[in-house]
């Protein structure tokens, strides 16, 4: 067997099978109504702009779009593959920030299946997408690191807006009742957390290529 190393687009894209894509196309869709649902039931008083300025909310938006170009077009490049790690990492620091902070707080969902499907289905799913049907591209730990600017880009936003209109999406970024000091420390653990959390989603996938592709003659290399 002729051995390939997969550096960029050199090697041929592994197809993906029909009905994977199709379970990405109804996880979009169930995405969707449980985005669309939220602002439907809470049209009373409903502020479009809150609701785009939680961390969830907009990661639920990347989860259901990097879905549907899974399950449309399936790209295989290098760039899309790291986009949609980035947002594999978006997912899972939603599942898990939510399980851990968030859990006993009223974060204005009413639903219990939105709940879920926001904070625990969708997070699930799109981790064991990457894992499953992982990139053929090794990304190295400095690229992965790289997924936090949105993270960071975000909590920047939510701490300049909030003393603007007084209110915080989450009472982790809100200084008025903890303090500035514990807010600085709150948010130095957690960007440590979360960039331990893109370290093992960009683990968990290499893992996850060297398994689908162990019988394919093809060394995973890196940029």
């Amino acid at each position: 067997m002729t051995t390939k190393t997969v550096n960029g687009a050199s090697a041929a894209p592994a197809s993906t099978p029909i009905v994977v894509r199709a379970l990405r196309l109804a996880f979009a869709i169930y995405g969707i109504t449980a985005l669309l649902w939220i602002p439907i039931r809470n049209a009373d008083g409903f502020s479009l702009t809150n609701y785009l300025s939680y961390f969830t909310i907009e990661s639920n938006i990347l989860a259901t779009i990097v879905l549907l170009v899974g399950a449309v077009r399936d790209p295989q490049s290098r760039t899309w593959q790291s986009i949609r790690g980035a947002v594999t990492l978006y997912m899972v620091i939603t599942g898990i920030v939510y399980a851990v902070l968030l859990a006993n707080v009223d974060v204005m969902l009413k639903d219990a299946w939105i709940n879920a499907a926001l904070h625990r289905i969708l997070p699930l799913v799109l981790l064991l997408d990457w894992v499953v049907y992982a990139s053929r591209h090794k990304l190295s730990e400095v690229e992965a690191l790289k997924w936090l600017a949105f993270p960071a880009a975000y909590g920047i936003y939510s701490l300049i807006r909030g003393p603007i209109v007084d209110w915080y999406p989450y009472p982790f970024l809100d200084p008025r009742q903890q303090g500035y000091l514990s807010l600085v420390i709150g948010i130095v653990v957690l960007a440590v957390a979360m960039a331990l959390m893109a370290l093992a989603v960009n683990a968990v996938g290499r893992l996850g290529a060297k398994w689908r592709y162990r019988n394919d003659g093809i060394v995973l290399a890196p940029r």
